[in-house]
């Protein structure tokens, strides 16, 4: 296996559904007490998602609270639970090349721009015949760091 060209630097997100987002937002935000950033709503990705904090600066996590626009439809962002984890790399682009070569599955869409501003793309759960590796069941979402939060948690090299 050649040298990573890229490092996850730490959790960036992480993605919870529910048919209803109402009970999401009375467990986290009324009871456990974060705060909401922001919305998101699409049709293309059957999504109307409530954006928490947690923390602060750098190490600030989101919490993102999504109920699907249509229970029916795909993707459906209420199943699983806990529909993604979402990783901040510090080079997106050689990250999916990289992660390619090595025979792991992306989710169709490639990189985009993700519901807060930064360049995503999402490690498909299972793999298949031409990728053989996948998420091992869990959807990963690889954002793009800004400069700001590389300089922050950015490791020496070992």
């Amino acid at each position: 296996m050649s040298t990573r060209p890229f490092r996850i630097l730490g959790i960036q997100q992480i993605a919870i559904g529910g048919e209803d987002k109402s009970r999401l937002t009375r467990l986290w935000v009324d009871l456990l007490g974060l705060d909401i950033a922001g919305r998101f709503v699409s049709e293309r990705e059957n999504v109307d998602e409530d954006i928490c904090t947690l923390g602060h600066g750098a190490h600030a996590v989101e919490v993102d609270l999504m109920q699907p626009l249509d229970a029916a439809a795909k993707p459906a962002v209420h199943v699983p639970a806990l529909n993604h984890v979402g990783l901040w790399v510090d080079d997106l682009p050689r990250a999916v090349a990289w992660l390619e070569a090595q025979g792991l599955r992306f989710a169709p869409g490639g990189i985009r721009k993700g519901a807060a501003g930064h360049d995503v793309c999402f490690i498909h759960p299972k793999g298949n015949e031409a990728f053989p590796l996948g998420g091992e069941g869990v959807l990963i979402e690889l954002v793009q760091a800004p400069a700001d939060i590389i300089a922050a948690l950015q490791l020496p090299l070992a």
